[in-house]
């Protein structure tokens, strides 16, 4: 018998009416539900693979009484995360989820960060990443009123959470700043309680006391992006000339000293190192080119969408020793070059 259905999708309907059973025999023999005998079951599936029928996700979530949502959030303002070209950490960590996701059953929802605005109560998701969260983080506090599941990247340690390996991050960062020939190199982090920021402050510190230069730290507000970069290395390369190397975990930080290390005469790369912590789009076309650090983001965001399914699904707790993230690696660029290259 031809399709029925000629250029329009398929339904439910019209597999059962071709099958000659009802419209819940066709749910149940599709999805292995009630007592279907396997003869009826396999002449359901037969016509369904015939009309090329696909049970409907919104039908099967109404059902199960889930939406097959899941949704990437964060308290980092946007400046940082994502910047004006929308294409930073943030979303390259959402591309990852979304990837995986959708491997699992999942459609997967980009809420952008917004300062003003908390995006749980404007979303019907199953589950949620929450990336970086702050201390006393408010998209945390929402998620648990609402009684969402989520993990989180570099949260609280525990094993709903994917580590980001700040602190070896902020170590290979520093060693290498070290071995490029810098004697004195300064540190600019933002003003937020991040354990990057934490991180980054507490590595750089033992070094100085290690290798026995000065500290020279300069702080600044996140949602203020690249600006707020450029006006902390402006003030730092004024009130510290001797600073031969700038630390800079935030990417978007980082491209605004470079401008105010341009400006300030300096040659970055050459009596001013430069490196940042996240090998995105801004360190790639900066000029010079920033070293930066390979964070692995691929693994980190499929590690966190199967720890959350695990949770949803009711299976077994995630073991937080089955899967380390990707050690981060150095991607060394002309931004640390050195002075005698």
């Amino acid at each position: 018998m031809s399709s029925p259905r000629g250029s329009r999708r398929a339904t439910i309907a019209d597999v059962a009416r071709e099958a000659g059973v009802s419209r819940t025999t066709v749910s149940h023999a599709l999805n292995g539900l009630g007592k279907v005998n396997e003869q009826t079951r396999d002449r359901v599936r037969t016509v369904a693979e015939r009309l090329n029928y696909r049970p409907s996700v919104r039908a099967r979530g109404l059902r199960s009484g889930r939406s097959q949502a899941l949704a990437l959030l964060s308290s980092m303002p946007s400046a940082v995360s994502a910047g004006p070209s929308q294409l930073g950490f943030f979303t390259e960590l959402a591309m990852g989820c979304a990837r995986t996701a959708l491997l699992k059953g999942y459609v997967f929802v980009l809420a952008p960060p917004e300062a003003e605005a908390n995006p749980v109560d404007r979303l019907d998701i199953d589950g949620a990443i929450l990336l970086e969260p702050a201390a006393d983080d408010p998209i945390a506090a929402a998620l648990n009123q609402r009684g969402i599941p989520f993990v989180t990247i570099d949260g609280p340690a525990s094993d709903r959470s994917v580590d980001l390996h700040h602190e070896q991050t902020a170590e290979v960062l520093v060693e290498h700043m070290l071995e490029r020939g810098a004697a004195r190199p300064g540190l600019i982090i933002g003003t937020s309680e991040r354990r990057s920021q934490r991180a980054a402050r507490e590595v750089y510190l033992d070094a100085a006391a290690k290798h026995g230069f000065d500290p020279a730290i300069a702080e600044a507000d996140e949602t203020d992006g690249e600006d707020a970069g450029y006006r902390a290395a402006q003030t730092l390369l004024t009130d510290r000339p001797e600073t031969d190397a700038l630390i800079i975990p935030i990417d978007t930080f980082a491209t605004g000293a470079v401008r105010a290390g341009t400006e300030a005469g300096r040659v970055i790369g050459r009596d001013l190192l430069v490196a940042t912590r996240y090998d995105g789009l801004r360190a790639r076309t900066s000029v010079p080119p920033l070293t930066a650090v390979d964070l692995g983001l691929d693994e980190v965001s499929r590690q966190a969408v199967e720890r959350l399914l695990t949770i949803l699904d009711g299976t077994d707790e995630p073991d937080s020793s089955e899967s380390e993230s990707t050690a981060p690696s150095l991607v060394i660029r002309e931004s640390t070059a050195g002075p005698t290259a």
